[in-house]
């Protein structure tokens, strides 16, 4: 039986192994695809990069959170107020076509 080429073995024995991310969510820097650990900080799997290492910096809130009291903080019942066109701008209007016509009158 052939054995098979030494690429093709790798390939097959770094199959299952977890990929690290192409980005240290420790501290930001390029991790290459082979990398075992960070070639900036050093975190690896089980010190930076595993799911739970990198769901705990997240910053997600707990399950105490209360999401219509945080809405009613931020947005509280202030009504919309409309938006429009700053006077400022309708005076360059004014002026660009003001200036406009003249040209057009020489």
């Amino acid at each position: 039986m052939a054995r098979p080429c030494a690429s093709r073995r790798s390939q097959i024995l770094t199959r299952n192994l977890p990929r690290p991310p192409e980005i240290c969510p420790n501290c930001g820097a390029a991790v290459p695809p082979d990398a075992k650990a960070c070639p900036d900080c050093g975190s690896d799997d089980q010190t930076g990069w595993s799911e739970t290492a990198a769901a705990a910096d997240l910053g997600l809130p707990d399950e105490s959170f209360d999401y219509d009291k945080f809405v009613d903080e931020e947005f509280g019942e202030r009504p919309a107020r409309p938006r429009g066109v700053a006077w400022s701008w309708w005076m360059v209007a004014l002026l660009v076509l003001a200036l406009f016509l003249l040209a057009l009158m020489r």
